[in-house]
């Protein structure tokens, strides 16, 4: 992936070195708290229960670890720059889209953080991953996170990251043209069943967003290199409900899915990587996912 000669954004929230703090102001979560956490669980894909326990200790036990900015290495700031860059990317790539569509564009902005963060959605930390609150339009990344795509979950390469950024960056593009509204409105209705189903063709689009994303930057710059899209994939794949819920739980339980099937992850994101056309990731029309 060629990007080392791009723009960075200006939309970049770095708060990596900012002081220690407890989560709610050292208080306990309670009930208003608990269900926040669970809900943004629920909704990257986590364990609900495993989250809250992750957040209660961080309470109970002091300070959040943030690093001192002096302390950071090159390779961590070698992936905050290249964060930066795709997150300009997106702003390059987008508003001409929504133009296409005779829409308009507002940027997100992204936060990078270290172990824990305060968001317009509750408390959060790193263990959750990467996710987007559309309560104040921000992308919220741990760098670590990086590190476990590729060593744990197996996928490597520039661009596997990008994908993971271009997917968060298309959920705001959901929220902008109103679909993160009416899914969740639609969610508090329904049942667990049927909120967990709605969230795989949230999620599934989202992974098709962020191949249109892809398509449209390589035809404007030429920025993708032989094994770039195979990175992507394999990057879809690994976060897919059933590779996930096999290593953690070691069965899969599909009416638990809440982010959809490595296979149809790569499907997905495949149908925007070869279209560039927003109009055609519409899973909630698709009759086979």
């Amino acid at each position: 992936m060629r990007w080392e000669k791009d723009r960075e954004s200006s939309n970049v929230e770095d708060v990596r070195g900012a002081s220690g703090g407890r989560l709610g102001g050292g208080r306990k979560m309670g009930l208003v708290g608990t269900v926040v956490v669970g809900l943004i669980a629920m909704y990257l894909g986590v364990d609900p229960q495993m989250a809250i326990e992750q957040v209660s200790n961080m309470q109970g036990g002091g300070q959040v670890q943030t690093a001192d900015p002096a302390s950071r290495s090159a390779e961590e700031n070698h992936l905050a720059k290249f964060s930066s860059v795709v997150l300009g990317q997106t702003e390059d790539t987008w508003p001409q889209v929504f133009a296409e569509n005779n829409r308009q564009y507002q940027m997100p902005k992204m936060v990078l953080f270290t172990g824990a963060v305060q968001s317009g959605c509750g408390a959060a930390q790193s263990a959750m991953g990467p996710f987007y609150c559309p309560a104040d339009q921000k992308l919220y990344l741990d760098l670590s996170f990086f590190d476990e795509l590729h060593n744990r979950l197996g996928a490597k390469g520039d661009f596997a990251q990008a994908y993971v950024i271009a997917h968060e960056v298309g959920h705001h593009v959901q929220n902008m043209l109103g679909i993160a509204q009416k899914v969740h409105a639609a969610q508090q209705r329904a049942s667990e069943a049927e909120a967990n189903a709605l969230s795989v063709r949230m999620e599934l689009q989202a992974d098709c967003l962020a191949g249109v994303w892809a398509n449209r930057t390589n035809e404007s710059r030429q920025f993708l290199e032989q094994g770039d899209i195979e990175s992507a994939l394999s990057a879809a794949a690994s976060v897919g409900d059933d590779r996930l819920q096999q290593q953690s739980r070691g069965h899969i339980v599909p009416e638990s899915f809440t982010h959809g099937s490595s296979e149809q992850r790569m499907r997905w994101f495949t149908v925007g990587a070869q279209s560039g056309d927003m109009n055609q990731c519409n899973t909630f029309n698709a009759s086979r996912l």
